[in-house]
């Protein structure tokens, strides 16, 4: 086994492409000895691949016409101004400046705007497949920890999660369609905790099950569709409950697995 001292911190680095050529090889060497550090980092750049799918779309929305204005048209007029004697240069550098930090915290802003919204935004809700569709992503590639209580602790897994939810919940049998249990976590909500249950088959490919009671004055609705990033979400609200079910499967074979989700929690009522 190799003598390096190779950190958690290291290995995020790697990911994130941020070593030295000469701090990257020596990981290199420690991954190709440490089998489990080398699935973590396989973890964590399938995670950020992921990230970058759903989120790179945020990204190439157009800057609003506003926004540009306040961007462009306050610069122009200070550099108009130069002319003026009594203005000094270094007067104009610092409006400038000052001129370029607005804009750059505007653009932040807006860039930002499609997932943390004002204190308004979050009152109202993330829609609910794309609490899922994230939730999904940020945990499926988690080769040592993709949940917090795992299957063969499921029924403290089912107490623990019905009691902070306040109603019962439980994961619904997959085992027909191919679909094990691996486990559960609790996550935050809109306005109060969500369970998500998570499954594999045997290639390993995962899919994820995010129950919310924060839907129950919403009308009951079919079976919906979407799609964020490469991740497909098939969605419902059945009385005070909302689900999603979240894969990087085709939409036809989620539908069939969420098809069968549907009739088990509809035959346990």
């Amino acid at each position: 086994m190799s003598p390096l001292k190779i950190t958690e911190d290291d290995l995020h680095a790697y990911v994130d492409g941020a070593l030295t050529p000469s701090r990257r090889a020596e990981v290199d060497t420690w991954l190709a000895e440490c089998p489990e550090d080398g699935e973590r980092v396989q973890a964590y750049l399938a995670q950020k691949q992921s990230l970058k799918a759903l989120f790179d779309p945020v990204l190439a929305e157009p800057l609003p016409d506003k926004l540009h204005a306040l961007a462009v048209q306050p610069l122009i007029a200070a550099v108009d101004r130069e002319k003026q004697p009594n203005l000094k240069w270094w007067s104009l550098q610092r409006i400038a400046a000052g001129l370029l930090v607005a804009a750059l915290g505007g653009v932040a802003g807006w860039l930002g705007h499609g997932q943390y919204q004002s204190a308004e935004r979050i009152a109202t809700g993330v829609p609910l497949f794309r609490q899922a569709a994230v939730a999904h992503v940020v945990y499926s590639p988690d080769a040592r920890r993709p949940v917090e209580v795992a299957a063969d602790q499921e029924e403290a897994l089912v107490k623990w999660l019905s009691k902070r939810l306040g109603t019962p919940v439980s994961p619904p049998k997959l085992g027909t369609v191919g679909y094990e249990l691996v486990g559960g976590r609790l996550l935050p909500g809109n306005t109060g905790p969500v369970a998500q249950f998570m499954y594999q088959d045997a290639n390993g490919q995962r899919m994820t099950l995010y129950v919310t009671t924060e839907n129950a004055a919403q009308p009951e609705t079919g079976f919906r569709f979407a799609r964020e990033g490469q991740v497909n979400v098939f969605y419902w609200v059945d009385g005070k409950f909302g689900y999603a079910l979240s894969a990087g499967l085709d939409k036809g074979e989620l539908a069939k697995v969420a098809t069968a989700v549907y009739d088990q929690l509809e035959a346990r009522k």
